[in-house]
């Protein structure tokens, strides 16, 4: 035997080309559910980090409320919680990264984000403060409208 046949390498190529396609369009996957949510303060955890590698969670702070989102292989997963209702907000620094835990006042697990920056972690606080403060002074001006008397 000198060694493979034309037919039997022509396979090989076939079946590496498969192989190679299909890392590949996994990847691109990868990368396209890892893309950026639409609005203005978005914060990506670390890839570097736990629970982060493939896809990276993300937080979304409005003048309403704090989102997590949480990519999946198909969908994924939010969890929202209305600034009325975040109770305090907790940031475990490690030697690299934070961990951000908001917690509610409905008596739930609190929201736990992994792999932010500690630079990030603390403007993540002080945006929910800033618009809690905000929201809780809109709510104390607002007068309060008597209905209409009936006769």
């Amino acid at each position: 035997m000198n060694g493979p046949d034309q037919g039997t390498l022509g396979y090989v190529y076939i079946v590496l080309g498969i192989v190679v396609g299909v890392f590949v369009l996994v990847g691109l996957w990868a990368i396209f559910k890892g893309r950026r949510v639409a609005g203005e303060n978005v914060f990506f955890a670390s890839r570097w980090t736990r629970g982060n590698r493939l896809f990276p969670s993300q937080v979304v702070i409005s003048p309403s409320s704090v989102t997590l989102v949480q990519p999946r292989w198909i969908g994924k997963q939010e969890e929202s919680i209305h600034l009325a209702h975040v109770a305090s907000i907790k940031i475990n620094t490690h030697a690299l990264f934070s961990d951000v835990l908001i917690e509610t006042s409905g008596g739930q697990n609190p929201v736990v984000c992994h792999g932010h920056t500690k630079g990030d972690a603390i403007h993540m606080k002080q945006l929910i403060e800033k618009y809690q403060t905000a929201y809780y002074k809109a709510s104390a001006q607002s007068p309060v409208v008597k209905p209409p008397a009936t006769c």
